[in-house]
């Protein structure tokens, strides 16, 4: 019987075994379901069905998911559910920093919902997430993961850049070519302006985006949203296998086997990405305050070398 090769791919109707994952069952899992229940907030980790929660949660890392739990957008790829969202919360910034002060974090990352129903596309709640984070937490560093700020991109980030967060994640997702079917209230160009926009209006943000793998997309596509990012001068990449949520979204076309992410992780570092993750069960915020580490390291390095 012919082996199969580390580089094939299994059937698409099976889950394989490297994305298996145990059911959450540790105390500190409950620990910080317990706190996110009492502060009242939203986290990705649930909205999005993370397959690493438990992991994440054990360890009481936890990514916040501020102005509400619904979403202006239907995105074929996503869990978090669709409608009118509810008004603002204006304890949200408080809290969230609340908990990032109970919890101890040194590294804390925040995303939200799109709310194209608000003017600014909800970049004001950011600003006042960050400033309540600096006035409570002053250690704790702050990753933000925003949505795009369609029609409001410049004035949305540039008041959030303002603020000062010391990472800026915007996620591309997918090639450019599956946009009309897995992101199609997006534009892939516009994303990547925004992340340019951050670089250019201060270098000392690190930059980070991710795309998901499994969607259909072609090797070549791949190494072309590298070469894209690079030239917006993004510092992180991050490189995930989808999960279909439910039966009603987006299906996997391929389970992209570790080798082949090991492979593309590779062409990414040769390619001048500071830091890259990536494997099957990386997501935007796995391993966060470690990764933010090694990415400053990096520059560090980098800085010393051209002295």
């Amino acid at each position: 019987m012919n082996e199969m090769s580390p580089l094939a791919r299994p059937p698409r109707d099976r889950k394989p075994d490297w994305l298996r994952v145990k059911a959450p069952t540790s105390a500190g899992f409950a620990a910080t379901r317990e706190l996110m229940r009492s502060k009242s907030l939203t986290t990705v980790c649930e909205e999005a069905a993370c397959p690493n929660i438990g992991e994440c949660w054990s360890k009481k890392h936890a990514t916040v998911m501020i102005l509400g739990d619904t979403c202006t957008r239907a995105c074929a790829f996503c869990n978090v559910k669709t409608g009118m969202p509810r008004a603002v919360d204006r304890l949200e910034p408080q809290n969230v920093a609340d908990a990032a002060a109970q919890m101890g974090l040194q590294h804390i990352v925040v995303t939200s919902v799109d709310r194209d129903d608000l003017p600014d596309g909800g970049a004001s709640q950011f600003v006042k997430v960050i400033q309540a984070l600096r006035a409570t937490t002053p250690n704790t560093t702050i990753e933000i993961l925003t949505p795009d700020f369609r029609n409001k991109t410049q004035a949305a980030v540039e008041s959030i850049i303002e603020a000062g967060p010391d990472v800026y994640n915007h996620n591309l997702e997918t090639v450019p070519r599956l946009y009309t079917t897995i992101r199609p209230g997006a534009r892939y160009y516009a994303s990547l302006r925004l992340l340019e926009s951050v670089k250019r209006h201060d270098p000392r943000i690190f930059t980070k985006s991710g795309v998901m793998l499994g969607l259909g997309e072609e090797r070549l596509e791949v190494h072309q949203v590298m070469d894209d990012m690079r030239s917006a001068e993004i510092d992180f990449l991050t490189m995930g296998q989808y999960l279909q949520p439910t039966p009603r979204h987006a299906k996997v076309i391929d389970f992209v086997t570790p080798a082949m992410f090991d492979a593309y992780a590779a062409i990414a570092r040769a390619k001048g990405f500071l830091l890259v993750a990536s494997s099957p069960l990386t997501r935007s915020s796995y391993h966060a305050g470690d990764d933010f580490a090694k990415m400053k390291a990096a520059r560090e390095a980098k800085l010393a070398r051209v002295a």
